[in-house]
């Protein structure tokens, strides 16, 4: 199996030739990687944001999409042949135990799900079966993005319809946010952004405003958009510190503050208005849950509700991964894919 391997925290991927486990274990399922997405986490992964890493070397990815090879003793919801999509978040099934891959003679460690390899071995439930005529290309998006930014909005803000919202940082999680907040009827809905090009992609799915960031006149915009009222719901996905303490300081009395991206070091902020109606939490997945959330989005597509296709902005091959990583971290993205067969 062809691999994308993290073998020095904030160095690039290795890509290298791996040996598979002999056997699968009990709950393992071996899958053909067909699309891999890329997130914030893997960036945060390799940057070692959390702290050490003492997984080293290790495998990457936690959304993608690909058909069912082998099962291991147990499996019971996918079998061979099945188009899957992986995801992070815990679905039913059995959580096996992680795998050993080879290099030579050296260990290669992974998690209960990568997809920056061409196979991966996986366990049951980071796998949730899909129709065989789904497109494969945006499923990748179930994995983490859609199915966080959905998430966000039904399970963390719970947003309610004419309630007004700003996302800061319109990213592939961002931009889901806005379509996910024009489903449930909320006006305005803004997106933030220092790419104009993010804000037009955004325009197309739902924001009903845009405001190119800049520290000195933000506030003003923002003003004259929500005619001198703060939002009701902000949700920040950039992790940046200075964002979040921004996303906190204009959230109204009695809003929401959500926080998506994972902070890059501590906030300062005045919490007296948390001891009132003021809302502040940060969001885990959005509190997804695959086995029923994925089915009803996939509906929504199939239906003609929403259409995800022009959301994955560039493809790369796997040997292209750091090329992938670093249009990622320029911001200079929507959705970048990684295809397996490129």
């Amino acid at each position: 199996m062809k691999a994308a391997i993290l073998v020095k925290s904030k160095q690039k991927l290795i890509i290298d030739e791996l040996s598979l486990p002999n056997k699968l274990l009990f709950g393992q399922v071996l899958v053909k990687i067909k699309f891999s997405g890329i997130c914030g986490a893997q960036i945060n992964e390799i940057d070692a944001v959390k702290g050490k890493d003492k997984f080293l070397p290790h495998l990457l990815g936690h959304e993608g999409s690909g058909i069912v090879q082998k099962i291991g003793e147990g499996v019971t919801t996918v079998k061979p042949g099945d188009h899957v999509v992986l995801h992070w978040k815990k679905g039913s099934g059995i959580e096996s135990l992680t795998p050993k891959y080879k290099l030579g003679n050296k260990t290669i460690n992974a998690g209960w799900v990568t997809t920056f390899n061409d196979f991966a071995v996986v366990s049951e439930n980071r796998l949730t079966k899909i129709p065989k005529n789904f497109d494969m290309r945006i499923a990748p998006l179930f994995g983490c993005s859609l199915t966080t930014a959905f998430g966000v909005v039904n399970n963390d803000a719970k947003i309610k319809i004419g309630e007004s919202v700003v996302i800061i940082g319109t990213g592939g999680v961002g931009l889901n946010i806005g379509l996910a907040s024009s489903l449930v009827s909320a006006y305005p809905i803004i997106g933030v952004d220092i790419h104009n090009f993010k804000l037009t992609i955004g325009k197309k799915y739902g924001l009903s405003h845009t405001i190119l960031y800049s520290k000195k006149n933000f506030k003003n915009k923002l003003s004259n958009i929500l005619k001198n009222k703060l939002p009701d719901n902000v949700i920040e996905t950039t992790g940046k510190s200075e964002m979040i303490e921004l996303a906190y300081d204009i959230t109204s009395k009695n809003g929401k503050t959500i926080l998506v991206g994972v902070p890059n070091k501590k906030i300062n902020i005045y919490s007296l208005p948390l001891h009132f109606n003021k809302l502040l939490t940060g969001s885990h997945g959005g509190n997804c849950n695959p086995d029923t959330d994925i089915p009803n989005y996939i509906n929504l597509i199939n239906y003609k509700k929403i259409n995800l296709k022009k959301l994955v902005t560039h493809e790369f091959s796997l040997s292209d991964i750091n090329k992938a990583i670093d249009l990622f971290r320029k911001g200079l993205g929507g959705r970048i894919i990684i295809n397996m067969d490129k």
